[in-house]
């Protein structure tokens, strides 16, 4: 009889392993987002599935296959308006498996097409395609636009900025009186503008953290990031790329690659923090780890289309490994030097404004931070989870305060550290 009950039991393991009699995975619903360069397609889904998608000519048509994957509710369709999504078909195969077909109104590239799950809120299973229209006009666009700014800022002679002493505020830093940005002042003379990218955290279908009253992270940093545009972009000798200039998400890996692509001498991420206690309050600024550094040098150093341009432009391919870990260490001790001390002088303009977290730069791996050349901080301008903060952070005011704190302490690096630490021309003190 015992023999009897194990080989039930097996059987039974057995059936669990075929796809029909594991728990099927379900998607709730389907929405479409919209990128300068990119169209996203977004399912809502109980865990990630099995899966195939390609492409399909004459007509044009985007092809998605599910193992194990129900539809309970009708998919929505996209709107007569989409610029690429015509109709969305959905059929079973095997009883157990799902065909989702997308008619196209053009061709499109599949080489930025990729998958990813995002299980922060609840996972979600996202195609990005890339729409070789769009994308062509988004980059006439960005060449337009480089085009206009270019030479348009007149660099000024060298001035040096006086900066008040603030004292060493404690581990929780007092409130001090705010103060706004300070008039532009006269950038030391260089052969081109000083770049910053600026990031603004999560969009499109990563909101970010939540504060009580629904206010989503996303927008908060979008407007901030905004307003430190404006701000950099004002300053003579200086100039702002924004990362992310709508509701939409931008990879990871994708932020770094833009800031980079824009030649960029600082890279800032901004993001609003949170936590299960609703009284912790307070702004932080981080810089990469040295562990995130180590391992970021070892992906690039395996990855030789990465490395062609990896130090000031030297190729790597043709040095020997340990001559490439050598010059790829140089670059990133530099890198993250320049971090740190821009970042003290963010933070140090944080305690005109309201309380600090962290009363020091604090470090952590942070992917966006990774860049081995392009000296990047991220920005927590508060807790969005902390009532009183959340009130702060939508009105427009103290957000003006946030981007000028930040700008304050960018500028007061560029003016005071550049000479010996910026990977682009010294500015002449």
């Amino acid at each position: 009889m015992e023999s009897y009950w194990k080989v039930l039991f097996i059987i039974g393991l057995q059936l669990l392993a075929v796809p029909g009699y594991a728990e099927q995975i379900n998607i709730s619903a389907l929405r479409y987002w919209n990128t300068p360069d990119q169209t996203q397609m977004l399912f809502d889904v109980t865990s990630s599935p099995q899966h195939r998608v390609f492409l399909m000519n004459n007509p044009s048509r985007l092809v998605i296959d599910m193992r194990n994957t129900n539809v309970k509710l009708a998919l929505s369709q996209p709107a007569p308006s989409h610029p690429l999504f015509s109709q969305v078909r959905v059929a079973t195969k095997n009883k157990t498996d799902i065909r989702i077909v997308v008619d196209l109104k053009r061709d499109i590239s599949s080489k930025n097409m990729s998958l990813r799950t995002n299980s922060m809120n609840g996972h979600r299973l996202v195609i990005e395609l890339l729409d070789k229209a769009q994308n062509t006009s988004a980059k006439v666009a960005e060449k337009a636009e480089i085009k206009a700014t270019a030479g348009a800022v007149k660099m000024a002679d060298s001035q040096s900025i006086e900066e008040k002493p603030v004292k060493e505020s404690p581990k929780a830093a007092t409130r001090k009186t705010a103060t706004s940005p300070v008039e532009p002042t006269k950038v030391a003379k260089r052969d081109k503008d000083i770049v910053v990218a600026v990031d603004a955290g999560h969009g499109g279908d990563d909101p970010g953290a939540h504060g009580q009253n629904g206010t989503e992270e996303k927008k908060i940093t979008l407007a901030i990031a905004r307003k430190l545009a404006d701000l950099i972009n004002q300053q003579p000798g200086m100039k702002a790329v924004l990362v992310r200039k709508g509701d939409y998400y931008v990879d990871l890996r994708k932020r770094m690659q833009i800031a980079r692509a824009a030649k960029a001498d600082l890279f800032i991420s901004i993001h609003a923090d949170a936590f299960q206690n609703s009284t912790v309050k307070g702004a932080s600024v981080f810089t990469l780890s040295n562990k995130g550094a180590t391992s970021e040098a070892a992906r690039w150093l395996a990855n030789s289309e990465n490395a062609s341009d990896l130090v000031g432009g030297v190729s790597l391919n043709d040095k020997e490994d340990v001559l490439a870990s050598v010059l790829l260490d140089l670059s990133q001790t530099a890198t993250q030097d320049a971090s740190v001390n821009v970042a003290r002088k963010v933070l140090k303009n944080f305690e005109h404004i309201g309380e600090l977290h962290y009363a020091s730069v604090q470090k952590a791996g942070f992917l966006v931070l990774k860049s081995p050349d392009v000296p990047s901080i991220l920005v927590e301008t508060a807790f969005i989870s902390n009532p009183s903060e959340e009130l702060k952070l939508v009105n427009t005011a103290h957000q003006s305060k946030i981007a000028g704190a930040i700008f304050n302490g960018v500028r007061s690096y560029f003016s005071k550290d550049i000479a010996a630490e910026s990977k682009v021309a010294a500015l002449d003190m």
